[in-house]
């Protein structure tokens, strides 16, 4: 059975700057801040697994900190620990919120060029001739558009007849093939014609 210690400060600092005990000390570390540090995380848009993301980050910063002699001594452990925790944390949910504001504007890019060209693929008149033409743009585009589109399947179900990842990657994928298609379109009038009588004639 293992026996679980507290160590003060002064000699949690020692082992990190001498490397000694570090397994132990680390434990220690944990055991004695690891639930504080989650509930913050926690109650400010974090899972516990965030919690435990960030205190491994912290912990590693924390461990550099000392090691460097940056250290000082001049508040106690809990009060440096929590202190970056909080600003390891509060960046990180300024990351995912330039990500998330990314994610908005592409889905939005996503959606016109969707609205631009799914109506070219959606009739349900001369298939077999529309499928020649998405058929162009080759095996894997054919078969997320036509999955899509003609079957209406959603993301999760074209995911799990594909190789992909993710959803979103099947996401990017469609969107890319949706570009490919509008470049087509633009770049021959006469193709755009004959998708517009056979869908629309």
């Amino acid at each position: 059975m293992e026996v679980i210690r507290n160590f003060p400060d002064s000699e949690l600092l020692g082992n990190l700057r001498s490397g000694q005990r570090m397994e132990e000390t680390i434990k220690a570390i944990y055991r004695g801040h690891f639930e504080g540090l989650c509930w913050y995380v926690m109650n400010n848009n974090g899972s516990r697994q965030d919690a435990e993301d960030n205190f491994q980050e912290v912990l590693v910063s924390f461990i550099d900190v000392v090691q460097r002699d940056k250290f000082r001594g001049e508040s106690s452990i809990k009060t440096f620990l929590f202190s970056l925790n909080r600003y390891t944390w509060l960046n990180e949910l300024k990351r995912r919120g330039r990500a998330q504001l990314r994610e908005e504007k592409y889905e939005k890019g996503q959606e016109r060029v969707q609205l631009d060209t799914s109506h070219y693929i959606t009739g349900r008149e001369e298939k077999a001739e529309v499928l020649r033409i998405v058929g162009a743009l080759g095996e894997t585009c054919r078969k997320i558009l036509v999955l899509f589109y003609y079957e209406t399947l959603s993301m999760k179900e074209i995911l799990e007849r594909t190789e992909y990842e993710t959803e979103q990657v099947v996401r990017n994928k469609k969107y890319k093939c949706l570009k490919q298609l509008e470049q087509r379109i633009n770049a021959n009038p006469a193709l755009k014609e004959t998708l517009k009588n056979l869908i629309h004639g």
